[in-house]
């Protein structure tokens, strides 16, 4: 279900795992009421120790993503699922760059730019 993190990209583990997290919610992979894997297991999924994991899943409870159940686990508290719209316009626009030679680096700069100027 989750991704890998990349210990070589200058992004702090625990952040990668955030936004791991955040991206299988908003696309719909997990759902409000769902329990994660325990944090022992995530641990070992991502190939991190156990406290980095601890402080991204204390860190999303903060933003009020998950919620912890004390000595049961950490649970989503809220679903903010992408609208099946959206996601179908980003994979049209995603397919007419790739047609257009348009890398994945240019394409977050362009959406970055785009971003802020709108």
């Amino acid at each position: 279900m989750f991704g890998k993190i990349d210990k070589h990209d200058g992004v702090p583990a625990y952040i990668q795992i955030m936004s791991i997290v955040k991206k299988e919610i908003m696309l719909g992979r997990l759902e409000n009421g769902d329990q994660l894997p325990p944090v022992r297991e995530m641990a070992a999924m991502f190939g991190v120790n156990m406290n980095t994991v601890i402080r991204s899943l204390e860190r999303l409870q903060f933003e009020g993503l998950v919620e912890a159940e004390h000595g049961v686990g950490y649970f989503v508290k809220t679903a903010h699922s992408i609208n099946r719209e959206v996601m179908k316009t980003i994979s049209e626009t995603v397919d007419e760059m790739k047609k257009n030679g348009i890398d994945l680096q240019m394409a977050k700069v362009l959406l970055e730019e785009v971003w802020k100027n709108d």
